[in-house]
């Protein structure tokens, strides 16, 4: 698609079964029907129409959608979404509520799938319902995240997870890698490259000048050495060259207090130093809108932040919020790229 081709209507957004074992099928199937999800976009559902069906059975939905297969034809979104149907997995032959390689199997390939379709520009912006790590890596021995499977398809990158709740963002400078090495990965230029990247992709988002609270890694921002040096030689030399380049941030403040004051709207994010440092503020802050964002590539990936909730599978109670938020977040980034990209009608 040409920069300068003017884009109508709603975006189109590929949408991965994830998980078979967990939520994924219930919650793909509740998507579909929400009314405020389907007047945002229209959507490629990528996985098997045995799983829809079964998804369907759980939520007590009857979701049909027209089936869809790549060639010279784009989708017809008539109605609002279609099926590109894979035909590899009956869940009937996995155990609910449990791990497996073919489950994991069955949600690498729709995303990898989900992926080309937004690097060859049919999808706008790619969603996945929750993976299990376990079950992702009995599959895929190598997997850790999601990102380098994203750079391996889409190229570019690295990209970085972003926490998104209505009025907080959370990025992070280290994300899946033992505490215990973290400390070496704070340096100035992560610091930096950080700041850039999340000033970056809440433009994309629509915010005019982002303002970026810095967390600081040790308990009272290093006491001034007492508890640590990485705040001090590396985080707030960091932080001063974030500003150097227009970056509205400051910090590094400590991360016991950070939050409330970005709660209470003195910054729109919070930059911490490693995975749970932020994703346990955000989660307590609002477990069921929060999205999980993959920014940094040429289109956005998100996914309710939540996982696959092994324990309530096949219970039709699974809750759509989070999932919801990831699919109208998705839909706002497309339609903000043709803004930016001056491809809005």
């Amino acid at each position: 698609m040409a920069a300068s081709q003017v884009v109508t209507g709603k975006p189109a957004i590929a949408l991965a079964m994830g998980d078979p074992s967990g939520i994924s099928l219930e919650l793909l199937a509740k998507i579909l029907t929400d009314k405020d999800v389907r007047a945002a976009a229209n959507f490629i559902v990528v996985g098997d129409a045995r799983a829809l069906a079964e998804g369907n059975r759980i939520a007590g939905t009857r979701v049909e959608l027209p089936l869809w297969q790549r060639g010279n034809a784009e989708p017809d979104f008539a109605t609002g979404a279609v099926l590109l149907d894979l035909g590899h997995l009956d869940p009937a032959t996995l155990t609910t509520g449990e791990s497996s390689e073919a489950g994991g199997a069955f949600a690498l390939r729709n995303f990898r799938t989900a992926l080309n379709l937004g690097r060859d520009g049919l999808a706008e912006a790619v969603t996945f319902t929750p993976f299990n790590k376990h079950a992702m890596r009995l599959s895929y021995p190598k997997y850790i995240d999601e990102i380098e499977i994203i750079t391996d398809e889409l190229g570019g990158g690295p990209g970085r997870e972003f926490n998104v709740l209505p009025n907080i963002w959370n990025a992070r400078i280290t994300s899946h890698v033992p505490l215990s090495g973290v400390s070496k990965l704070i340096t100035r230029k992560a610091v930096l490259e950080g700041l850039m990247l999340t000033d970056r992709c809440m433009r994309e988002a629509g915010y005019a000048r982002p303002r970026i609270a810095v967390a600081a890694l040790n308990p009272h921002a290093g006491d001034g050495g007492n508890f640590g040096h990485e705040d001090d030689d590396e985080i707030t030399p960091g932080i001063a060259d974030a500003k150097a380049r227009g970056i509205v941030c400051d910090g590094p403040f400590p991360s016991d207090t950070v939050f409330l004051r970005a709660k209470r709207g003195d910054f729109d994010a919070v930059q911490t130093m490693y995975h749970d440092q932020g994703q346990i503020a955000m989660k307590l802050i609002g477990f069921d809108e929060g999205v999980t964002l993959i920014g940094g590539y040429r289109v956005p990936v998100c996914t309710p932040a939540h996982g696959t909730a092994y324990d309530i599978a096949g219970k039709g109670i699974a809750n759509i919020g989070a999932s919801k938020a990831a699919m109208l977040l998705a839909a706002r980034l497309a339609v903000e790229a043709r803004i930016r990209n001056g491809r809005a009608a």
